[in-house]
């Protein structure tokens, strides 16, 4: 791989995917900007490299996310890679979750990076070249029960990339989704605690579906070895430095497998594929 001294924005770069993918685009000898609602970590890697510039930026605060993008709009040099990292999950059944909540989630993991891709796009058109990476999830393309407020925004995301496309494409802009599954990062930590305070008001009716579910996640996933965020960075680092990159890349234990029989069943196959696995086919409550 060539090492580059192009200009890279990384996002969600205090921990996990982020992290490990600033890191690596840094081996590559790339200029890095780093965001995140904490930079304690970034903050370390500052101390290792100088072509890191950090901002602390909370992308759930509106006015937050305006003034980091005013900055990147005024910057001299135009942000050529981009990487949408930041993002974080939650858990509970739709009756259960509060409007607030899904609001939130949406702020951060979709208004969030929409509004920075808006950004560094005249940057990206007047140079006719850049790579936007937007990490998705294969919870993008289906959903497990008790997902929905998170897979509805990566959904968003996939949506929202699947256009944007072939809008630049013209411009020598390429556009990646990357969907990984079960990794192993502090994402998980942040969404059990999440979910904690939405079953703090649980409704009873609900407790058999969740405990059927769970228990079917957490046998399919006992059986598989989760992989670590710099696999996945390495992936994206390909991708971007590719003359030609896929438009999507899955990556992660049965990533590809599940993401080929939503391809492949039908929605009625897959809902009954589905209930099976999580122990709800037969479930009367």
């Amino acid at each position: 791989m060539l090492e580059s001294n192009k200009l890279a924005l990384v996002t969600g770069a205090n921990s996990g995917i982020g992290l490990a993918t600033a890191k690596t685009l840094l081996d590559q000898k790339c200029r890095i900007i780093v965001a995140d609602r904490q930079i304690d970590r970034i903050q370390i890697l500052c101390s290792e490299h100088e072509k890191i510039l950090v901002h602390q930026v909370d992308l759930s605060v509106p006015d937050q996310v305006e003034a980091f993008c005013q900055q990147i709009s005024e910057m001299q040099d135009p942000v050529e890679i981009l990487v949408n990292a930041a993002g974080y999950s939650m858990r509970g059944v739709l009756e259960e979750v509060p409007l607030a909540y899904i609001r939130n989630i949406f702020d951060v993991n979709v208004f969030g990076l929409i509004r920075i891709i808006q950004a560094c796009l005249p940057g990206m058109r007047e140079k006719r070249s850049g790579t936007i990476v937007n990490i998705t999830s294969i919870a993008g393309k289906f959903t497990f029960p008790g997902n929905g407020p998170y897979a509805a925004t990566k959904h968003a995301v996939e949506a929202f990339s699947d256009a944007l496309r072939h809008e630049v494409a013209p411009f020598g802009i390429r556009v990646v989704a990357i969907r990984p599954a079960f990794i192993a990062t502090e994402f998980n930590t942040v969404a059990k605690k999440m979910s904690e305070k939405i079953a703090a008001h649980s409704i009873p009716d609900y407790v058999p579906v969740v405990e059927r579910s769970t228990g079917g996640l957490g046998k399919m996933w006992a059986e598989v070895q989760p992989i670590s965020p710099d696999e996945v960075a390495s992936l994206i680092v390909h991708a971007v430095f590719s003359e030609k990159p896929q438009a999507a890349y899955a990556i992660g234990p049965m990533s590809e497998e599940f993401l080929r029989m939503r391809t492949e069943l039908g929605d009625d196959e897959w809902t009954a594929f589905l209930d099976n696995k999580m122990g709800l086919n037969n479930l009367k409550v």
